[in-house]
C-alpha cells in the first residue's frame, strides 16, 4: 500500500522533467536570436577607413575623367558660394562590409560637411562596387531634401543612368537635381517635399515599417513570455528554485554613433567641411 502511494505521488513528478528540459532549449534560441541581432549590429560597430577630404568631389573608386571632376568641383564651388550648402559628391572602392547607410552617415560626420550651425550638408555617396548610392542630408536640409525627395532624385536621375553604364552622366544629373532643390524657394520646397511624401513611399521606409514590426513581435513574445512565467508560484519562480536558469540580465548594447574608434577621413586641401552633422536622413538606391 505505501509503494503505491509513493508511485502516485511520483507520477506526476516525471511530467516536471519535459518541461524542465525545454528551459535550456528555449534559452539557447532566445541566446541564438540575440546573436544574430548582435551580428546586424557587428558591421555597424566595426572600424572604418575613409579616404581624406581633398576637395568637394572625392573620387576614390575612379569613376570620374579629370573633365567631369573639374566641372562639378566648380559646380558644387559657385553653390556653396551663393547658398552656403555644402554639397560633396564622393565615389568609394568598398564599403568595408558596412551598410551604404552606416557608411554614409560616418563619413558625413567624420568629414562634418556642412556648417556648424547651419548643418546645412549634403553627401552624395556611389559604391559602384557594391551598386549602391545614397544621398545624406545635414539636419538643417532635411525640411526641403526629405527622404522622399532625396529617393525621387535616385530613381529618376541617377539610377537610369548607372544602369546604361554611365556613371558619370549618373553623378551629374543627380547632383544637378540636388541643387535645383536647395535653390528653390523654400516655401515652394517644402510643398514639393509634403506632396512627394503624401503620395510616395520610399524603399527605405517601408524597410524600416518592416523592421519595426518584427521588433515589435519579438519583443511583443518576450515580455509575454516574462509575463506568463511571473509570480511567486508561476515557472520562473520554480526554474529558478531549480536552479534551471543561469547568469544575470541580458544587456542590449547599441550603436550610439559617436566618433570613437574611426579612422581616415582627415581633410587635405585648402577646402574642409565646416563642422556640420547629419542624423542619418536621406535615401538610398541601388542598380
Amino acid at each position: 500500500m505505501g509503494e503505491e502511494k509513493a508511485r502516485r505521488v511520483a507520477q506526476p513528478r516525471a511530467f516536471a522533467i519535459p518541461a524542465r528540459r525545454f528551459v535550456p532549449v528555449l534559452a539557447g534560441l532566445v541566446a541564438l536570436c540575440l546573436a544574430i541581432a548582435a551580428g546586424a549590429v557587428a558591421p555597424a560597430r566595426a572600424e572604418l577607413t575613409f579616404p581624406p577630404l581633398t576637395g568637394r568631389v572625392v573620387d576614390a573608386a575612379h569613376v570620374l575623367d579629370a573633365a567631369t571632376l573639374a566641372a562639378l568641383d566648380a559646380k558644387l564651388a559657385a553653390q556653396e558660394a551663393r547658398a552656403t550648402d555644402q554639397l560633396v559628391v564622393a565615389t568609394i572602392p568598398s564599403l568595408q562590409g558596412t551598410s551604404i547607410e552606416d557608411y554614409a552617415n560616418r563619413l558625413f560626420r567624420t568629414w562634418q560637411i556642412g556648417q556648424a550651425k547651419k548643418n546645412n550638408g549634403v553627401l552624395l555617396l556611389v559604391a559602384p562596387n557594391e551598386r549602391k548610392v545614397r544621398i545624406e542630408v545635414g539636419y538643417g536640409l532635411e525640411g526641403i531634401l526629405t527622404d522622399a525627395v532625396a529617393s525621387t532624385i535616385i530613381r529618376n536621375a541617377i539610377v537610369p543612368a548607372f544602369k546604361s553604364g554611365d556613371m558619370a552622366a549618373g553623378i551629374v544629373k543627380g547632383t544637378d537635381a540636388i541643387i535645383e532643390i536647395l535653390n528653390l524657394d523654400p516655401d515652394e520646397a517644402k510643398a514639393r517635399a509634403k506632396t512627394l511624401e503624401s503620395s510616395d513611399w520610399t524603399e527605405e521606409e517601408v524597410d524600416n515599417l518592416i523592421f519595426l514590426a518584427v521588433m515589435v513581435i519579438f519583443m511583443g513574445f518576450i515580455i509575454w513570455r516574462v509575463m506568463r512565467g511571473g509570480g511567486p508560484g508561476g515557472p520562473a519562480a520554480r526554474r529558478r528554485r531549480d536552479g534551471a536558469v543561469a547568469g544575470g540580465p541580458i544587456a542590449w548594447e547599441w550603436g550610439t554613433g559617436s566618433s570613437s574608434g574611426w579612422s581616415g577621413g582627415s581633410s587635405g586641401g585648402g577646402w574642409s567641411g565646416g563642422g556640420g552633422s547629419s542624423g542619418g536622413g536621406g535615401a538610398s538606391g541601388d542598380w
